[in-house]
């Protein structure tokens, strides 16, 4: 197979807004992390759960969108 049928350009498909919530809901997360509030388990699913929506919030890109077809990135901010 041709390299671009196997490979899938990551295209943006998160809005500003969208990164926002993310990155507050990932402080809230590691916040209580941190503290002691949520310990354990729970604690460490949340502290990864909390990395990976700062690593999205970054690239601008939530693989788990794609097959939803979900984009929330505004055409002016696509590039």
């Amino acid at each position: 197979m041709h390299k671009t049928k196997i490979y899938r350009k990551m295209k943006k498909n998160m809005g500003s807004t969208d990164k926002i919530i993310r990155i507050i809901i990932a402080v809230i997360m590691g916040a209580l992390y941190f503290t002691g509030t949520i310990s354990g388990t729970l604690g460490i699913v949340l502290l990864a759960l909390a990395v990976i929506f700062v690593f999205t919030s970054l690239i601008s890109f939530c693989p788990l969108y794609l097959p939803f077809g979900i984009n929330t990135c505004s055409t002016k901010e696509k590039k």
